[in-house]
């Protein structure tokens, strides 16, 4: 098995990593909603696309589950972060995402994504 190219790893650089990335995006944010996903985003100031996660108990109980949800989100990301637009983005999952197979929730985030190129 080979590595992953540079430019489809996820280092700490695109990530959202303080309480204040994550207020400076929920504050001002812009956001697409799908049937289980929302993402919440605004302009990066790092000059790269930044991916946070806030899939919370309340939409979805099992962790299971919610490190399901991140797991396809974060590799999605992964996947087409060099072609996104320099912004930093939130992910929210809904109240159904839970239930919702992987295939399901990958077109989802995918068109997410999609939207915003």
């Amino acid at each position: 098995m080979t590595a992953a190219p540079a430019s489809e790893t996820f280092p700490r650089r695109v990530r959202l990593l303080t309480g204040a990335d994550y207020q400076r995006v929920f504050k001002d944010a812009r956001r697409q909603r799908g049937r289980d996903l929302t993402l919440l985003y605004r302009h990066s100031e790092s000059g790269e696309a930044r991916l946070g996660l806030a899939i919370g108990k309340r939409h979805v109980r099992h962790a299971s589950d919610r490190n399901r949800i991140k797991r396809i989100v974060r590799e999605a990301f992964r996947q087409c972060r060099i072609s996104l637009p320099p912004v930093d983005m939130i992910v929210l999952a809904r109240g159904g995402a839970a239930t919702t197979d992987r295939r399901a929730l990958r077109a989802e985030i995918d068109s997410l994504l999609e939207r915003l190129q």
